[in-house]
């Protein structure tokens, strides 16, 4: 949930500023960017493989940093 609430947040910041918050010298678009990067660096697929898991296995998680 929390991916698609940070796309969505910075795609707001984009349609309430206009067109103008996407000049690079404003520097709006790092929102949208560092959203993205988070998002792609844990999948989510991911997260609900290790929620799944811990549901129907009752296995908790391993210890990585991508969790």
């Amino acid at each position: 949930m929390t991916t698609q609430i940070a796309l969505d947040a910075s795609q707001k910041l984009f349609e309430l500023a206009g067109t103008s918050s996407a000049l690079g010298h404003l520097g709006f678009d790092r929102h949208w960017r560092n959203a993205r990067t988070h998002t792609l660096h844990d999948p989510i697929r991911w997260k609900y493989k290790i929620v799944g898991n811990y549901w129907l296995n009752n296995e908790y998680p391993q210890r990585h940093s991508f969790i």
